[in-house]
């Protein structure tokens, strides 16, 4: 007996370091999903949630509208009807739907019912696409969580998934790319180039003074 007490705390610390490792195990292995969000420019938005952990992958496209197969000349110019939008590839064993739809409305201005900052039209406008009532349920919510918050109306639709075009090539990862291109600002490597337009856009200043504390990725 007195040798069980003197192991007890030994055994009782394996035991909380054996659940610990149960967690951290079950949480690698949780299923793949993906949500799929337009917040204006979708370098920007590839590039808040690829730094969120748990997000596998965040690519670039087009969806929600008519034309088949879209280029980005085309939806930019309007009248495809298709949003810029990020398609969002998780583990949703590392991070939830609500932590990712929370994040997305504290990343945007969700009042703005013409575009996003400096992007203005169709193509940049807010919204959330969901593929069954699960998604569409915790983007009501978000929603409402959002509007509460903020004390005004949220314009942000949610619509039913629909096509999702990935973004021609040169779009994927443009935040980090090292090409060189052509701005108004001169020749810079693309990295350059994208946090040049993301500042001169005012996107972290709008969400700043819209979200405060709350604002998610402006820096």
């Amino acid at each position: 007996m007195n040798q069980f007490k003197k192991f007890k705390p030994v055994l009782l610390s394996v035991l909380i370091l054996a659940g610990l490792a149960l967690q951290g195990h079950k949480a690698e292995a949780g299923p793949t999903k993906t949500i799929t969000v337009a917040g204006g420019c979708f370098w920007c938005v590839e590039a808040d949630f690829e730094k969120v952990p748990g997000v596998i992958s965040a690519v670039s496209g087009y969806t929600g509208g008519k034309v088949k197969n879209p280029t980005y000349k085309q939806v930019t110019r309007g009248g495809t009807g298709h949003y810029e939008a990020v398609q969002i590839t998780y583990d949703a064993g590392r991070v939830s739907l609500d932590s990712l739809l929370s994040a997305f409305f504290r990343s945007v201005d969700p009042t703005d019912a013409g575009g996003q900052f400096c992007d203005r039209g169709e193509s940049y406008r807010t919204a959330i696409f969901v593929s069954n009532s699960a998604e569409n349920a915790a983007a009501k919510k978000a929603k409402a969580d959002a509007q509460a918050a903020l004390g005004t109306k949220v314009v942000t639709p949610i619509l039913n998934a629909a096509t999702f075009y990935k973004a021609e090539d040169y779009h994927q990862d443009y935040y980090k790319g090292s090409s060189l291109v052509v701005t108004r600002f001169g020749p810079l490597k693309q990295s350059k180039a994208y946090k040049r337009y993301r500042d001169a856009c005012g996107r972290d200043q709008r969400v700043k003074q819209l979200w405060g504390s709350a604002a998610a990725f402006a820096s």
